[in-house]
């Protein structure tokens, strides 16, 4: 059985962040190990509150689940803090966590931030170096690397920044985009674009699933590439297949 580490969040409505994360990886056949970050409180509406777990607890909790367990790969998602940033880096390099996800999360579907300007600059200087796979957004990218994402050759051009970055692969994901959605996966040497029809939902913890489905396939041995074309198609019916569950306006993924 492989073993499959998430780092972050708790959603109680189970639409997003830990809870999400673990139906992933149960529905794809490998063993969910987690170490919560923040407990937010949200609804289908948005994130209403997020209370911070104490950095020596979230190092305690990625400590249970490597020594005791192992970890074959690891999705790491929100984070929030400066101070969860850093033990998270600290954590992943003293236990040597190899195929590490990195869902670079800023902001919620609403609106709210969900990493502080403070971590923001320590995720660039500690954890993105120690990412296998980084998934931004168009928003995160544009964040990340300082100018506006327009077209797919800007996709290409933030991948490439990215990838200078530290991080040793690029997965920049086109939802965001005014035209047809189309994902850029680049390599460090080539550009992969996955293009997608567009569902016309607003679908919650889109990018939880894309990064814990990568990570789930990583573990399982596949090839990066093959990693992320697998995760978009299993990202891309469990989007098709969403249903509206609570009284907010988003719909919540089906596997």
């Amino acid at each position: 059985m492989k073993r499959v580490l998430t780092i972050g969040g708790s959603d109680p409505t189970g639409g997003a962040g830990i809870q999400l994360d673990l139906k992933v990886f149960q529905t794809l056949g490998v063993w969910g190990l987690s170490c919560i970050t923040n407990v937010t409180v949200q609804t289908s509406y948005g994130v209403q509150k997020i209370t911070k777990i104490p950095p020596h607890i979230v190092a305690r909790q990625i400590d249970a689940a490597t020594l005791d367990i192992g970890v074959d790969s690891c999705k790491i998602g929100m984070l929030f803090a400066p101070r969860t940033v850093s033990v998270v880096a600290e954590r992943i390099r003293r236990r040597h966590i190899e195929n590490v996800v990195l869902d670079p999360i800023i902001w919620a579907k609403d609106g709210r931030t969900l990493l502080t300007p403070k971590a923001f600059r320590r995720l660039k200087q500690e954890l993105l170096p120690l990412a296998y796979i980084v998934t931004p957004n168009i928003p995160e990218a544009e964040k990340l690397c300082g100018f506006s994402i327009q077209s797919l050759s800007d996709m290409e051009e933030s991948a490439r920044i990215i990838h200078e970055m530290g991080a040793r692969l690029v997965l920049i994901k086109g939802g965001h985009l005014s035209s047809e959605p189309v994902d850029v996966f680049y390599d460090g040497e080539k550009f992969h674009r996955f293009p997608s029809p567009r569902v016309k939902k607003i679908v919650h913890g889109t990018g939880c699933i894309l990064s814990s489905a990568i990570a789930s396939f990583l573990a399982l041995g596949k090839s990066p590439l093959e990693s992320v074309a697998s995760a978009i198609e299993f990202t891309r019916s469990a989007i098709e297949k969403a249903i509206p569950m609570g009284k907010g306006p988003y719909h919540f993924a089906i596997f």
